[in-house]
């Protein structure tokens, strides 16, 4: 089974495991420089309002621009149907370096009888052993982190505990929000992933232990993590708070007994005597925060509105100084 064009010289046979939008720029990259035999991800789910079937990203695409590709959705890609079909398709074994599998946000866990015998690797956004888990790149931004990066390891019992093939950096800049960052690093990941293929079809790969006194986690998120009181921390750990949970779960906080979505910040020099948790200067967007630090909003996003600079909703909302930003529970946040 073979992908609609001809690959190049010393292409490798792979399956690709994805779900995730991280995946599609590697996805992309590999259908037009490798052979790929199946694309995997996760069934179809009910999504939006009127709860219809979607395909996840990586399902979406390939059905559109890879027709001749079998696509893959098992429910559970470990029951023993779908796993003799994912080790039909024929990559060689590792010792033959004729391809393998890639695994990048898919979902599940692959069983050890389902790796048997495959030369299979995980693309992770984050510099391992620092961030394993669900969220790192959200969790790179909350812990004040400079420099983050992809990891491409073996796939391993423990999660993302694999040997490490080889990684890329990327700085945190102070603008960058988790979504930005997470584009950024998708698109880091094909030149990566390519690099390390081709180590392993030419027998240079050096796998290393990583070093497990230096393995942080990254907790999923949850709705939760956006309730913020403004009084309570410093503004840059507002600001990192803010720019780590964009775009989701997103700090929402109340105004006048609406809500208001916190998209971007900066932690300004100087402190206030402003009662903390309320608003310095209504025209700039500043807000007192614990320690008496200052923090000015950039971006926001009022309930039922699309997100717009602080200056557009002043305009219209015309908050005052000294009025509060309150924290808002998860039950009570906008939808």
């Amino acid at each position: 089974m073979t992908a609609s064009s001809p690959q190049p010289k010393n292409a490798l046979r792979l399956v690709f495991f994805g779900s995730g939008a991280f995946g599609l720029p590697t996805l992309k990259h590999l259908a037009s420089t490798h052979q790929l035999e199946a694309v995997v991800t996760q069934p179809d789910r009910p999504a939006g309002r009127k709860r219809a079937l979607t395909p996840t990203p990586i399902g979406a695409w390939a059905a559109e621009h890879l027709p001749s590709v079998p696509l893959l959705k098992p429910e559970n890609v470990n029951e023993a149907d779908q796993l003799d079909l994912v080790r039909s398709f024929d990559v060689g074994s590792p010792d033959e370096r004729r391809g393998g599998w890639v695994v990048i946000a898919f979902g599940q866990k692959l069983s050890k009888r389902l790796l048997a015998d495959r030369f299979a690797i995980n693309l992770h956004a984050s510099l391992l052993p620092r961030w394993r888990g669900a969220a790192p790149i959200n969790h790179a931004i909350l812990a004040g982190d400079s420099v983050t990066g992809n990891s491409v390891i073996t796939l391993a019992d423990r999660m993302d505990a694999g040997l490490v093939l080889g990684q890329s950096e990327r700085p945190i800049t102070l603008e960058a929000t988790a979504g930005e960052l997470h584009d950024q690093l998708a698109g880091d990941g094909p030149p990566l992933v390519d690099r390390v293929l081709r180590e392993f079809a030419s027998g240079q790969l050096r796998p290393a232990e990583q070093d497990d006194s230096k393995v942080t986690i990254a907790g999923k998120l949850d709705k939760g993590l956006g309730a913020v009181d403004l009084s309570e921390i410093s503004a840059e750990v507002a600001r990192r708070t803010i720019h780590a949970l964009n775009p989701w779960p997103s700090v929402t906080v109340e105004i006048r007994g609406e809500s208001l979505k916190l998209l971007r910040a900066v932690a300004e020099p100087g402190t206030t005597k402003q009662r903390a948790g309320t608003i310095v200067d209504a025209e700039i967007g500043t807000v007192a925060c614990g320690e008496r630090t200052v923090l000015r909003l950039v971006e926001v996003q009022p309930a039922g509105r699309k997100p717009m600079p602080y200056g557009a909703f002043a305009n219209g909302a015309k908050p005052r100084a000294g009025e509060s930003l309150d924290p808002i529970l998860p039950a009570r946040r906008a939808r």
